[in-house]
């Protein structure tokens, strides 16, 4: 199974700690790793079809604090789509002037969309299909870039269709929001003031987030598997689409 992280904050926010933990989960999923960064209305994706193990890539991000307040990173395990590059997750298209950027866990059946020539994968993975037609379904529905209470509630209507061909855990961002949708395993913690210390479950490292923030700072994570052993993580249900705005989840 592919892992996902996420996180949305109202501040700039360096990943380095969450992404050393959830790297070495890339022992067991080593078909490719990658991660994006929003910064304003452009986004850094950096990919790569080697394992986060081994990638020289996955080792600049761990020692190159990046700061955003959207990041979204995916470790491959292959189910559909041979081990290459343009079958590495984070996928991005645009829309609306903004950039998208999308990550799947999980194994759709038979899930063959019209797409048209808007939105066509350049791999051959269901992933980067569902996010077509995703991408292509929210354009026929708004002529503009709709708010993102009214984004979620499209979302909601559109998800089904895909999920009902398999596992269909996956996260989206367009700079603004970050979307979560759990169809196995997802989890969530929202941080605030006072932070306190947390400790990897994945690697022996702690660090005491209230020297790095401030009392206005509030950051979200999501993930397949909780990534630290002392905070109190929360299971999104089967079914279940949650957005992320400013640090704390809104819907």
């Amino acid at each position: 199974m592919c892992q996902l992280l996420g996180l949305n904050a109202n501040t700039p926010t360096d990943l380095v700690f969450s992404f050393t933990g959830f790297a070495h989960r890339a022992e067991e999923h080593k078909d490719g790793f990658g991660i994006a960064f929003f910064e304003g209305p452009g986004a850094r994706l950096f990919v790569d079809a080697q394992s986060a193990t081994q990638s020289p890539v996955a080792e600049m991000i761990r020692h190159y604090p990046i700061r955003s307040r959207h990041i979204l990173a995916h470790i491959r395990k292959a189910t559909q789509g041979r081990v290459a590059l343009e079958n590495t997750h984070p996928f991005m298209r645009e829309l609306w002037g903004r950039y998208w950027v999308f990550a799947h866990n999980g194994n759709l059946v038979d899930f063959q969309p019209k797409l048209h020539a808007a939105f066509r994968p350049v791999g051959d993975t269901d992933s980067e299909r569902a996010f077509c037609w995703l991408m292509q379904e929210l354009a026929k529905n708004h002529a503009s870039l709709p708010s993102v209470e009214h984004l979620t509630m499209t979302l909601a209507e559109l998800v089904p269709t895909v999920a009902r061909h398999g596992t269909f855990n996956f996260l989206l961002s367009h700079g603004e929001a970050l979307w979560a949708h759990c169809s196995t395993h997802l989890h969530y913690i929202e941080r605030s003031h006072p932070f306190a210390a947390a400790q990897l479950q994945d690697a022996d490292m702690t660090v005491d987030f209230s020297a790095h923030t401030t009392p206005q700072d509030r950051v979200a994570l999501v993930v397949t598997q909780p990534l630290t052993c002392n905070e109190d993580w929360q299971a999104l249900r089967s079914g279940e689409l949650a957005v992320f705005v400013d640090g704390h989840r809104a819907i």
